[in-house]
């Protein structure tokens, strides 16, 4: 059974009038139509915000009740967008939301019931949705909790346009989460499915959901694709179970493959990071050849040692790295051998040695970054060492795990305001300097 709710399709007169006064001009404002930003790569470059929060916490715009899940939610055009789960066992409802970015208020909702295995019920074992929607050309693609089933949608209404069944296409397994984000390049909407035959990643045209090519016979984890430009060639880089391979986005067929075996699923979760010709991934930093698509391990030399956190993605700058351990503390490396040169766990508990989670976001000189305790923290990371400037508590942990309830889900950053999401609410609240 579908069912979309159509309220408000329009953004409103009052809407609008809100976000020209909450976004001045002279002021650089972005959307965040994608996991990890506009350019996929974890950069907020809006100017106009806060140096030091509040005393009383961030002034919040407005809250809405949400459904499971570990998605982040996106913003483009006025409205954010965000994937949850309602379980009704034996049912699970796979919904995507739309609410205006201004007040908050809901303009529609996409609903599809599907029945789901016992264990999807189990405490601890409820699967997402993990894959975080992405928003073009007045469309929005998102994936179910189980990531099994792909929906396109009008981004004004909530239509739906075409749906795609991955598990029956692609012979996916019924206990496999599909976890990954999609990645639009040019015409083409990618996917990271680990499918059969030969179908690790799909490309799809994004238009009509009918597939272009399939590549790979791997199985795929947690970890998004990206896309760079290097050694003379666009290059799709995939994090698979075991290897890091970059495609030719335009036909699937493999530029180079890295062996990677990462121990399992469950570790292979953080999203490729490329700067001035190095790629990290996860724990593995790769030189790329800047002549030709190729590729060679800069550092570790040890599989063993390629892993930094299970959790979340690093921050590459200059000749360091920055990145949040499994251990809960940050470390900042040398990104040219891989030497410590520093680590704190002034940025999360550390106390909690597993499964921890920093989500860093580069804004200006400064990283914001949003702990697994629901803080978000302003801070300078140097050489160094780190600076913190301010910290706020930002949303509630929710999620029970290892003795504790965590925050995991990355927030997004739009027009200056900052949208932060649990299993029980969405959060928009205001980072501007000078709110009207």
């Amino acid at each position: 059974m579908n069912r979309v709710d159509f309220q408000f399709p329009p953004i409103t007169w009052t809407g609008a009038l809100i976000l020209c006064l909450v976004c001045p001009l002279g002021l650089h404002a972005d959307d965040w139509p994608q996991w990890r930003g506009p350019n996929r790569d974890g950069v907020y470059s809006e100017t106009g915000l806060l140096e030091s929060f509040p005393a009383e916490g961030l002034k919040v715009r407005w809250r809405v009740p949400v459904g499971w899940g570990f998605s982040s939610p996106v913003v483009a055009q006025g409205r954010v967008f965000v994937t949850d789960a309602r379980l009704e066992k034996p049912n699970v409802r796979e919904q995507v939301l739309c609410f205006d970015e201004a007040t908050g208020k809901s303009l529609w909702t996409y609903s599809h019931a599907v029945e789901y295995p016992d264990w999807e019920f189990t405490p601890g074992q409820e699967q997402g949705p993990n894959g975080t929607p992405i928003v073009r050309d007045g469309k929005v693609y998102a994936l179910g909790p189980l990531g099994h089933r792909l929906f396109c949608l009008e981004a004004a209404s909530g239509a739906l346009l075409w749906k795609k069944d991955l598990e029956d296409e692609y012979q996916i397994d019924e206990s496999a989460a599909i976890s990954t984000s999609p990645l639009i390049e040019g015409n083409l909407l990618i996917l990271l499915i680990g499918g059969k035959p030969d179908a690790g990643v799909v490309a799809l045209d994004k238009d009509s959901g009918n597939e272009v090519w399939k590549s790979l016979d791997e199985y795929a984890a947690h970890s998004s694709p990206i896309m760079i430009t290097s050694g003379g060639s666009r290059q799709l880089i995939v994090w698979t179970l075991k290897s890091v391979t970059a495609l030719d986005p335009a036909t699937g067929k493999p530029y180079w493959r890295e062996k990677f075996t990462a121990g399992g699923s469950a570790n292979v979760v953080s999203t490729p990071v490329f700067s001035d010709n190095r790629l990290l991934v996860n724990g593995l930093m790769l030189q790329l050849d800047a002549e030709k698509p190729s590729a060679a391990v800069l550092w570790p030399a040890r599989p063993p040692q390629r892993l930094l956190n299970s959790t979340s993605t690093a921050l590459l700058q200059g000749d360091y790295l920055f990145a949040s351990e499994s251990s809960g503390e940050l470390v900042c490396r040398n990104a040219s051998t891989g030497q410590e040169v520093w680590r704190t766990d002034k940025a999360n508990d550390s106390k909690y040695a597993a499964n921890t989670s920093i989500h860093l976001t580069l804004n200006g000189d400064s990283v914001l970054l949003f702990n697994d305790r629901g803080e978000l923290i302003r801070a300078r990371l140097t050489a160094e060492g780190y600076h913190e400037i301010s910290r706020v508590g930002l949303i509630e942990p929710t999620y029970p795990w290892g003795g504790r309830k965590v925050a995991y889900s990355a927030p997004a950053f739009a027009n200056r305001h900052v949208f932060a999401r649990s299993d029980k609410e969405l959060k928009c609240a205001s980072l501007a300097a000078n709110p009207e």
